[in-house]
């Protein structure tokens, strides 16, 4: 997805159960759990509905601060078709639906964590533990990564990774770190678009946090934006309110220590320095396997090797469900990780249940289930 970043200010993530740092038993100061599940976007997050089915209790862990996976962060208004009974919904109302379904089970979510470290225990177990130091020890472990990690697609000019967090940056956390700044935004998506016009409204708006001047950057004259935004944009640069150039980053000028001017460099060949006090780049996300490509599982070109009667990874009691997984004839759907959640929930009872025979219960019928889910036994006679 070339040239687009989420968390834009008119794409807000969707609401989320609360992160959680602890919840259930612990061990040593390791949260127990019966299920771990790495991944919160539409296909981890039905694993939490399939699991809680079967009265398992599931911690959820993503790198992102939200749930909803690539569906938030790449096109979270754009519309899904091929969800079944739902003729068309955007990334974000799918998500949304996902939490509100599976709200009955009381799933901890702990956002804005990678897993850097998977060991089996001697009694089966597995101890699990996140780069920010967050500790399981868990039955099972379902991979719900999507295609990995997303990591911002770096801008390509060598030596301006220095300004990293000072005056460079991939993601607006702080709007008001902007305010009184001469900001210059590179990208052509849907996250440079709406920064651009959230700022430059923000100078309109006369909000604390306007800059002081806003010039978009992008290689080309065409956008993989919404329409709408564009035309926006083009308003504004008519009515002199912020400028756009085409080009693309070159080099920088400093002093002090400071970034002080972006050298872009136009289809005619010809350099321009641009002044600045702000760089925001918004050239989209790369997926990364990460750390689950030493994890000790079968891949197979970065995907992880499944069994299709459980999706069942080559390590007992590790499950891989979604695009992070192949088998023969994979595709890469939504709808096909929901089924494989569904098979993976039956595959990981043995290992919780070891004494329990678990039936397949419907839904519709199951007084069980009904129980489960919070909800009336309806009466069909």
């Amino acid at each position: 997805m070339e040239d687009e970043l989420a968390l834009a200010p008119s794409r807000a993530a969707p609401a989320a159960p609360d992160v959680a740092q602890t919840g259930g038993g612990s061990s040593h100061g390791r949260i127990e759990t019966d299920a771990l599940i790495v991944g919160a976007g539409p296909v981890g997050l039905f694993q939490v509905f399939e699991l809680g089915l079967l009265e398992i209790k599931a911690h959820v862990v993503d790198s992102l601060g939200y749930a909803g996976g690539q569906c938030v962060e790449l096109y979270p208004d754009k519309p899904i078709y091929d969800i079944p009974a739902v003729p068309v919904c955007t990334g974000r109302e799918l998500t949304e639906n996902l939490l509100r379904q599976i709200d009955p089970f009381g799933a901890t979510f702990h956002f804005g964590q990678e897993v850097c470290e998977v060991e089996r225990q001697a009694d089966g177990r597995f101890h699990v533990a996140t780069a920010k130091g967050t500790r399981f020890l868990t039955k099972t472990i379902f991979i719900a990564g999507g295609a990995g990690s997303f990591q911002p697609r770096p801008l390509r000019v060598e030596g301006i990774e220095k300004f990293l967090g000072s005056q460079l940056f991939y993601r607006v956390t702080n709007p008001a770190l902007f305010a009184g700044k001469d900001l210059v935004i590179l990208g052509g998506g849907d996250s440079a678009l709406d920064w651009t016009l959230n700022f430059v409204g923000a100078i309109k708006g006369e909000s604390p946090n306007r800059p002081q001047s806003v010039i978009l950057v992008h290689r080309r004259d065409g956008f993989r934006a919404a329409p709408a935004s564009v035309a926006r944009m083009r308003e504004l640069c008519s009515a002199y309110e912020m400028q756009f150039m085409v080009g693309q980053a070159t080099g920088f000028d400093e002093a002090g220590g400071k970034l002080t001017g972006l050298k872009v460099t136009a289809s005619d060949g010809v350099t321009r320095v641009v002044p600045l006090h702000m760089l925001l780049v918004f050239f989209g996300l790369t997926p990364k396997l990460g750390p689950i490509a030493n994890w000790g599982l079968a891949l197979e070109r970065k995907q992880v090797a499944v069994n299709t009667a459980t999706f069942e990874t080559s390590v007992p009691g590790i499950f891989a469900v979604g695009d992070v997984n192949t088998y023969p004839g994979k595709k890469k759907l939504i709808l096909s990780g929901f089924h494989e959640a569904a098979l993976a929930a039956f595959g990981a009872s043995p290992y919780i249940f070891p004494d329990k025979r678990v039936m397949l219960q419907y839904t519709t019928t199951s007084p069980k289930l009904h129980k489960v889910l919070g909800v009336e036994t309806p009466d069909f006679d």
